[in-house]
């Protein structure tokens, strides 16, 4: 049984990355199932067996990543430890550039990283009861932390990633994390 699981997942794998390789080279629209299972090396009824198309295949992607990212980020807390959550997601982006890549050119990139919004808005909802009445509303602090990191995070790829995790960790906490930090505070 553990032989098949460890099939199933490289074969997983190896799809993911053929995605994600070949997204950066012509978009995801342009994509076809047939050059997926060609650069994964995997015959092209293997693809069905894992997922009905390639939309199914993204979300897998998606899902390993919020995976992964959750529990990066999960032994630390955003509240106070705002730098050191910042440098790691920094890191995060620098570690998986091509994955991060292709999320940050979609045209729908908001909607591809809803999963990333969820678990910002979770860690915030820990910290701060949501039932307690505030100026700014739970769920709109968290919109705007996760998006205003994301388009750093944008900016940062775009410019070919001029400062270290480490910098830009403490830039994304003095510019983004601790306001919506502060907010709650007031």
């Amino acid at each position: 049984m553990e032989k098949i699981d460890r099939r199933i997942k490289r074969t997983q794998r190896l799809l993911q990355e053929a995605l994600v390789a070949l997204t950066l080279e012509k978009g995801f629209d342009e994509v076809t199932i047939r050059e997926i299972t060609e650069r994964a090396d995997v015959g092209y009824t293997t693809f069905f067996r894992h997922y009905p198309d390639k939309e199914a295949l993204l979300v897998d992607v998606l899902d390993t990543m919020r995976q992964d990212f959750h529990n990066l980020l999960m032994p630390h807390s955003i509240i106070t430890e705002p730098e050191t959550m910042g440098e790691l997601l920094f890191e995060y982006v620098e570690q998986n550039l091509d994955l991060c890549r292709v999320l940050l050119d979609s045209t729908d990139t908001i909607t591809l990283l809803r999963p990333v919004q969820e678990i910002g808005q979770q860690e915030i909802g820990m910290m701060f009861s949501a039932a307690q009445e505030r100026e700014i509303p739970l769920e709109v602090a968290a919109s705007h932390l996760m998006t205003s990191l994301v388009m750093l995070i944008r900016w940062w790829l775009e410019n070919d990633m001029p400062y270290s995790p480490r910098k830009m960790g403490e830039i994304a906490a003095k510019m983004i994390i601790r306001p919506v930090i502060e907010s709650f505070h007031a």
